[in-house]
């Protein structure tokens, strides 16, 4: 809240009677009501606009000449974790792109360590550029089908409440819980009854959706098809267009985003590593492929900030306006997308204020408790050979639920690499009960060794594929010596590694370095035959037992059609 002296001082910076703090001189303004260039100036005071389309003086003015200023962009969902650094780093690492604002879901630090994890990231919101919005982690873990490192009530979730990042409710992936009125799942959501609630619901229709809807729910990132995104913008919510490192939906969802429904739809990444930042990008991504595939510029930029903004109640950001945040990014063409300047909060983001924010302590250290393994550990014994498996959508996080017939040797089911058939693992690491589940995976494509990795969507336990069992044993026992990351091994020999030692989530190390060793890591994985882009993060949500069809956890294989645990 401004005080009196500040109120009065934004008043007379935009009439001209004062000097404004910053100006920002010479372009021309993409305005996201009219569609119109407005020429003029922008001026500032502190965090805010004050003026625009007509010539201030400002103590500090920047030429801008010959550009093109539009908002800041909003990530409406991710995990920055999932981008395997820090806070600080992602924010290096993205706000140069023109992402100003970030609302994220901590809950895969949550599922590690709990609600200290909550407050890593709320206390890391108070010292970034961008400005991240932290919402409070509705399940972990997600279902009970797993198991994870902690698991937070809805009086742990209200204890969390208060933080100035707070901004609702995160995903409620327990769908099936909301619908069939489980006592927790309403104990959570009473609690934030007329506050935002974030939606996770893949492929749910007719009365479960409206069901669903019902519940307060207003924003949806799991829809993979036009069809299911259409029917869930008739039930009033707001459709996230995602594309993140595997979760692909930009394409399908395209031909639905026009000037007349971009007010009902936003852009997020989800999950996107330094990487695939790095070769591609990240909302600027988006929106440059969004406007080459067709979309009214209007409506792609409208999705990336006022939509966004007004999706999560964020009223004072979105346009480049008076009494705004002044989150503005400069661009040569909207076409390209490619970001020459970016202030957040009024403030340009270079690499003298990265540097001058403070850090924070690091959380969640030696957190990878995991039973030391042999490689007897992955035989998968059975007595019939009907066997259920994974089948990978490249591209997508949506699994097919194959049935193969695989012969018994010597009480194995063996991995088939003729017939793509991996073996995969999940070896519980929390040090709760040592749990270690097998099945089977078709899309790898992996002819030798093993991959292994702590990043095992939501409950991040130790998941492995390879077609040696020697090999995954090794893989997986290093991930302890590393305090977790990735690994890839080959006939006994350790080919690539990446520690990841905060929470077996995060690494220590500046987004360039993590990029550089996942380009490592991917050059390895394809000596063994993995033809996926993104293998690991691929791997990771094989594990996930909320994303229809059949996943695998450290109790078993999940038929998540049914929501039960295959026997």
């Amino acid at each position: 809240m401004s005080n009196r002296k500040e109120l009065e001082t934004r008043i007379a910076m935009g009439r001209g009677d004062q000097d404004a703090e910053l100006v920002l001189k010479g372009g021309r303004v993409f305005d996201l009501i009219t569609g119109d260039f407005v020429e003029g100036d922008v001026a500032i005071s502190g965090d805010t606009i004050v003026g625009t389309g007509a010539r201030y003086q400002g103590s500090q003015e920047v030429d801008v000449s010959g550009t093109i200023l539009v908002p800041g962009f909003i990530d409406t969902h991710l995990h920055i974790e999932s981008s395997l650094i820090t806070p600080h780093e992602f924010d290096r690492c993205v706000t140069p792109r023109g992402v100003t604002t970030a609302i994220c879901d901590p809950h895969e630090i949550a599922n590690v360590i709990g609600s200290e994890g909550i407050e890593y990231f709320q206390l890391a919101s108070e010292r970034t550029l961008m400005d991240i919005r932290v919402q409070l982690s509705s399940c972990v873990p997600s279902t009970d089908m797993e198991t994870a490192g902690a698991r937070l009530s809805a009086a742990d979730i209200k204890a969390l409440r208060g933080h100035p990042s707070e901004i609702g409710l995160a995903e409620f992936m327990n769908y099936p819980g909301v619908i069939h009125r489980d006592p927790d799942v309403m104990e959570k959501l009473r609690l934030f009854e007329g506050k935002h609630i974030d939606g996770h619901c893949p492929l749910l229709t007719g009365k479960d959706l409206n069901a669903y809807v019902a519940a307060g729910i207003r924003t949806e990132h799991e829809a993979t098809s036009a069809a299911e995104a259409k029917e869930k913008l008739q039930k009033g919510m707001r459709v996230l267009i995602r594309e993140g490192s595997v979760s692909k939906d930009l394409q399908a969802l395209q031909p639905l985003l026009t000037e007349r429904t971009a007010s009902y739809m936003c852009l997020c990444t989800d999950d996107r590593n330094p990487l695939d930042i790095a070769e591609h990008g990240h909302l600027d991504y988006m929106i440059r492929t969004l406007i080459a595939l067709g979309t009214p510029p209007l409506a792609a930029y409208r999705a990336a900030s006022l939509s966004a903004a007004e999706a999560f109640g964020l009223k004072d950001r979105g346009l480049i306006a008076p009494g705004l945040r002044a989150d503005i990014v400069v661009l040569d063409s909207l076409e390209a997308c490619r970001a020459k300047m970016v202030f957040c909060g009024g403030q340009l983001a270079d690499d003298t204020a990265f540097a001058e924010r403070k850090s924070i302590p690091i959380v969640g250290r030696h957190s990878v408790r995991a039973p030391v393994v042999v490689a007897s550990n992955f035989r998968a014994a059975a007595n019939h050979e009907a066997t259920d498996v994974i089948g990978i959508l490249d591209g997508k996080i949506l699994t097919e639920h194959l049935h193969e017939t695989i012969p018994i040797v010597d009480g194995d089911k063996k991995p088939d690499v003729e017939r793509d058939l991996a073996r995969i693992a999940v070896i519980e690491r929390h040090g709760k009960n040592g749990n270690i589940a097998t099945g089977f995976v078709r899309g790898f494509r992996i002819e030798a060794g093993a991959i292994a990795s702590t990043v095992c969507h939501d409950h991040h336990n130790i998941v492995t594929v390879g077609v040696s069992y020697d090999d995954m044993a090794l893989a997986t026992n290093r991930l302890d010596e590393l305090e977790g990351g990735f690994v890839v091994v080959r006939d006994g020999s350790i080919l690539a590694e990446l520690s990841l030692p905060i929470a077996g989530l995060m690494s220590m190390e500046p987004f360039e370095v993590v990029k550089d060793s996942l380009i490592d890591l991917r050059s390895a994985a394809r000596t063994l035959g993995v033809k996926l882009e993104e293998p690991f993060i691929q791997l990771a949500f094989l594990a996930l037992p909320v994303i229809p069809a059949l996943k695998i956890t450290d109790r078993g294989m999940i038929n998540v059609t049914d929501f039960e645990i295959i026997s």
